[in-house]
C-alpha cells in the first residue's frame, strides 16, 4: 500500500473496532504527520480517502471527526475450515438449482446473487462500440476465429497479463463462453470419471456442480478466511489421495473472499509442480482489488505450464456478454480441442466489441471507479451486519470482490434462514451449497455488489431479526 492508504486502513480499523467512536475528533494533521514521520499532504490524502468512504467528516476550523452513523463491524472468523477428511462423490446440483432459481427475480433483494449490479458497468458505451465494430466485421473472421477465438481479443488479453508481469503468449489463450466454460474445459482436459480433484472448503458451488457432472471425486481441504488454502493440509491430501487436479481461487475466493499471499502462491505452484498436478486457477475476481495493485495469480509463478488460468469479463466489465478465456499452459491444445468439440466458439460480435473497447482504452478508468464503489459498499454493508446481526456473528473482510462470508451463531440453520428470508423477498446464499458434504450449516454468503439504499438496509435489518429469532 501507499503511505496514505496504510494510514487510512489503520484509522478505518480503529473506527470499525470502536477505538475511535462516532463523534470523536481525529488527531490533527500536524500531530499525525509528526508522530508517523510522514508529510502533511500524505495525512490529508488519508483523511480525504476516509471522508470519501463516509467514515469521517470535516468541520470548518475544527478538524476531522468520526461520522455519527459509523457502526462497528463484526469480528472476522479466526480459524481455517475443518472439512471432514476423505474423498466424496458430489451431490449438490439439485439443491443449488432450487436455491438459485428461487432467487432470480428483480423483486427479490439480491444478497444471494452471484453477480454485482449490472448498473455498475458501461453497458451503453460497450453497445456503441460493438455496434460500430460489427459494421466492419470481416465475414471470414466468423470462420477464422472459431477456435481459439478472435485474434485481436486474445492479443488484448495477453497485454493485460503483461501489464501485471505475467508472460502469456497469445497462442496459449482460448476464448470461451464465460469463465465457467473455461474452467469446465480445463477440468475435462486433465481428468477422467472417477478421478479425484482437490478444492477449497468452502468452495464455489459451480466447481462442485462441474465435478458432479463429470463423475469426479472431491477432496475438500481446510481453507483460511484471509489467506486461502492450508498448504500443509493440501500436501497431506496430495500424498494420500493422488488427485489429478486442484481447482482453486487464489484471489478473493468465492465464498470466503480470501486472498492468498504471493509467497503462498509461489509455494503452492512449487508443491503442485513437485507432484505433477495441474492447477485450475479460477481468477474471475482478480481485477476487483481494493489495494494499489492487482494481486498476481498463481500463474505468475508457473515455469512448467501446469497452471491453467481462467477468467472472464463478466464480473469486471461486460455481464451478459459471456466472454471468458483460459490460458492453460501445456494443456492449451487439449483445451482448444475440448472447445472445438463442444461449443465450437464464443460470440463473434461480442469478442470483436470487447477487443475494440480494450484497444480504445477506458477499461482501467472504469475499473478504478468500480473498485472504489465496491470498497465503499463493503464498508457500509459490513457495518450494517455488525449493527443488525446478533452477538456471536462473524464476517470476513475481503480486500476485493463483492462477497462477505458470515458465520452466525452455531445453532442457526442457514437453510431455514434462506427459506424464511425468501418468503419476505430477500435472497441469501446458504453455506451448505458451498460444500460437497453439506457443511457450513450456520453460514451465509452475502453479496454487497448492489446499491446500498433504504430497501437494502431494511432487508438486512430483517435478515438480522430472523437470525436473532432462530
Amino acid at each position: 500500500m501507499k503511505r496514505y492508504e496504510a494510514l487510512a486502513e489503520d484509522m478505518t480499523e480503529s473506527i470499525r473496532t470502536g477505538v475511535l467512536q462516532p463523534g470523536d475528533r481525529l488527531p490533527s494533521v500536524r500531530h499525525t504527520s509528526a508522530s508517523r514521520g510522514i508529510s502533511p499532504s500524505t495525512v490529508f490524502q488519508a483523511y480525504y480517502l476516509l471522508e470519501a468512504r463516509g467514515l469521517i467528516r470535516a468541520r470548518e476550523r475544527s478538524g476531522y471527526y468520526v461520522s455519527a452513523g459509523v457502526r462497528r463491524v463484526p469480528p472476522e472468523p479466526e480459524l481455517a475450515s475443518q472439512p471432514a477428511d476423505g474423498s466424496a462423490a458430489v451431490d449438490v446440483s439439485e439443491r443449488v438449482f432450487d436455491i438459485l432459481e428461487a432467487s432470480m427475480s428483480r423483486d427479490v433483494v439480491p444478497f444471494g446473487s452471484a453477480f454485482p449490479s449490472p448498473m455498475l458497468f458501461p453497458m451503453a458505451r460497450l453497445g456503441q462500440v460493438m455496434a460500430a465494430a460489427v459494421q466492419t466485421l470481416d465475414p471470414w473472421t466468423t470462420v477464422d476465429d472459431l477456435t481459439p477465438g478472435n485474434a485481436a481479443l486474445r492479443r488484448q488479453i495477453a497485454l493485460r497479463y503483461l501489464a501485471y508481469g505475467v508472460h502469456v503468449h497469445t497462442d496459449e489463450i482460448v476464448i470461451t463462453n464465460g469463465a465457467l466454460e473455461a474452467l469446465n474445459l480445463c477440468l475435462a482436459a486433465v481428468t477422467r470419471p472417477g478421478d479425484s480433484v482437490i478444492v477449497e472448503s468452502p468452495t464455489f458451488y459451480g466447481a462442485l456442480q462441474a465435478l458432479e457432472r463429470m463423475g469426479l471425486q472431491v477432496i475438500e481441504v481446510p481453507t483460511h478466511p484471509r489467506e486461502g488454502i492450508d498448504l500443509a493440509a493440501l500436501e497431506r491430501a496430495i500424498v494420500r489421495h493422488r488427485p489429478k487436479a486442484c481447482w482453486l481461487m487464489t484471489n478473493f475466493q468465492n465464498p470466503l473472499g480470501s486472498l492468498m499471499p504471493e509467497h503462498h502462491k509461489q509455494a503452492l505452484v512449487s508443491l503442485l509442480t513437485l507432484h505433477g498436478i495441474a492447477l485450475i486457477e479460477d481468477d474471475v475476481y482478480g481485477e476487483l482489488y481494493f489495494g494499489d495493485k492487482r494481486p498476481l495469480p498463481a500463474k505468475a509463478f508457473d515455469t512448467q505450464g501446469l497452471v491453467m488460468h481462467c477468467s472472464s469479463f463478466s464480473k469486471c466489465l461486460a455481464p451478459g456478454y459471456r466472454i471468458g478465456w483460459a490460458a492453460p499452459g501445456r494443456y492449451a491444445k487439449a483445451v482448444a480441442r475440448q472447445k472445438l468439440t463442444t461449443t465450437l466458439s464464443a460470440s463473434a460480435p461480442a469478442q470483436l466489441g470487447l477487443a475494440t473497447y480494450l484497444e480504445r482504452g477506458g477499461f482501467d478508468k472504469h475499473l478504478r471507479k468500480l473498485r472504489q464503489t465496491l470498497a465503499t459498499q463493503q464498508s457500509t454493508f459490513a457495518q450494517a451486519v455488525g449493527h443488525y446481526f446478533p452477538p456471536g456473528t462473524r464476517a470476513t473482510r475481503p480486500a476485493g470482490g463483492y462477497f462477505l462470508w458470515v458465520e452466525m451463531p452455531a445453532h442457526v440453520n442457514a437453510l431455514e434462514i434462506h427459506r424464511r428470508a425468501l418468503s419476505l423477498g430477500i435472497s441469501v446464499a446458504p453455506g451448505p451449497i458451498f460444500s460437497a458434504k453439506h457443511a457450513y450449516t450456520h453460514c451465509l454468503r452475502l453479496n454487497y455488489g448492489h446499491a446500498w439504499d433504504a430497501r437494502s438496509e431494511q432487508a438486512l435489518a430483517t435478515l438480522g431479526q430472523l437470525v436473532a429469532a432462530s
